[in-house]
């Protein structure tokens, strides 16, 4: 596996806890804004899961009104202030300004996100209130980014929400699943605090569904409930060896090093190899690099156009130096007393019978994670569970009257503003159904 201390703690913390993307000052934010077009049919705003009037938020902006423009953005998304940071803007929003043409460069929707919102945070001004109390209590699995944005929404429309948790903290994937360098200075809680500083949510943590409590209990109850349980499994290699030491889930890596105080206690092999082509496996390349790793090589069974990882996610690998091979996928384990030692890979091109080996002390598996029925109790005796996804109507309606879902264990680990619009949907849903 490696021993830890291959970099100097002020070597670390520059790695780490330095912001890769330096938030706009008054007048950059200023002179960005004033790019953009303001279409009034705005393919931004149609290339954004949460449907963020962006537009409108720019345009205040650009008057200086920096509390209406967060306000835009977060009574749509109301992590915006994450998304701002972690979004594939390259793929969505920018992707659809009109200015995005080889002669110009798109309008930096995502650092004017983060400039509207950061300010509101920074000034401590919460512009949501509860309003017209209901008197009616919804349940909430899970506090990701899905759960967090249907417990919001519900509490804004008056009802009072209980959030169930199984780990020791909210946040779902901001909180454990994102490499430390996107969101630094501790980031997602305090968006957290600003969420549930509107008050109504009360918060039970380390309670997991199928132990502690059952959907049967959930449902006599409480009026609804929203599942937001994310994805309880990691895929598998399916080879021989698979156990043996070295041989590691980037998910389970990534959300220790996100928890961990010490960076210099982090044991790592000197010679990493990465399997996987999607942000996780470039987030755990990149860590491992960042973490003092001499070599890092990312492998993917198909091509560059097939990696779910952006254009953007694979260059900022390849600068903080990622080797990837592409067209490759695993054959074989090799281990030695220690542990892995090396991976034997072949060739995924027709034709080709290429083979070859890399050596390496720690192995990262980063091909998906999957939905465990069997991990969330009688769950599966009451909901039609498909594909290893929960299956939910457009509403996020399951196929159990009164019960929700989103975010990952629905659409199987897609982007945090995805799960966001998930929870956001079926608060609106939960609302119609008992008002």
């Amino acid at each position: 596996m490696g021993e830890p201390g291959a970099l100097s703690p002020k070597q670390l913390e520059e790695n780490f806890c330095k912001d890769i993307h330096p938030p706009l000052n008054l007048n950059q934010a200023s002179i960005e804004a004033s790019r953009c077009y303001f279409c009034y049919d705005a393919p931004c705003i149609k290339a954004c899961p949460t449907e963020i009037n962006i537009p409108s938020f720019i345009r205040k902006i650009s008057t200086g009104n920096l509390k209406g423009a967060a306000i835009d953005i977060l009574s749509e998304n109301i992590f915006g202030g994450a998304c701002a940071r972690v979004c594939p803007v390259e793929t969505l929003c920018e992707e659809g300004c009109v200015r995005n043409t080889a002669e110009d460069k798109p309008v930096a929707i995502g650092l004017l996100q983060r400039h509207a919102t950061d300010w509101l945070f920074e000034k401590k001004i919460q512009p949501f209130e509860r309003k017209n109390l209901k008197q009616k209590r919804i349940a909430v699995v899970g506090a990701g980014p899905a759960g967090l944005s249907c417990a919001h929404r519900l509490a804004v429309l008056g009802y009072d929400v209980i959030v169930f948790e199984a780990k020791k903290k909210l946040g779902g994937l901001n909180e454990y699943g994102l490499a430390p360098y996107k969101m630094v200075n501790d980031f997602a809680q305090k968006e957290i605090a600003f969420i549930l500083e509107v008050g109504g949510i009360k918060v039970e943590l380390e309670k997991e569904f199928g132990r502690d409590f059952s959907m049967a209990e959930l449902r006599k109850e409480f009026e609804a409930v929203f599942l937001g349980v994310g994805l309880s499994g990691v895929n598998a290699l399916k080879l021989e060896s698979e156990n043996m030491p070295g041989v590691l889930n980037a998910v389970d890596f990534i959300s220790d090093l996100r928890q961990t105080k010490n960076l210099s206690a982090v044991a790592l092999g000197k010679r990493v190899v990465v399997i996987g082509g999607g942000s996780t496996a470039i987030d755990i390349a990149v860590e491992s690099k960042r973490l003092g790793a001499s070599s890092v090589t990312l492998v993917y069974r198909r091509g560059f156009s097939e990696m779910k990882a952006t254009s953007v996610e694979i260059e900022f690998a390849q600068n903080n130096g990622v080797l990837i091979e592409t067209w490759a996928r695993a054959k074989k384990l090799i281990g030695n007393s220690k542990g892995i030692s090396s991976v034997e890979f072949e060739r995924t091109q027709s034709g080709s019978s290429e083979i070859f080996t890399l050596p390496c002390d720690t192995l990262f598996k980063a091909i998906g994670q999957i939905l465990i029925p069997e991990k969330l109790g009688d769950v599966k005796e009451f909901l039609e569970i498909t594909n290893g996804r929960i299956l939910v109507n457009d509403e996020r309606r399951t196929t159990l009257k009164n019960v929700f879902a989103g975010g990952d264990c629905v659409n199987g680990g897609k982007l945090t503003v995805v799960s966001v619009q998930d929870g956001k949907v079926a608060a609106e849903a939960i609302h119609k159904e008992l008002s």
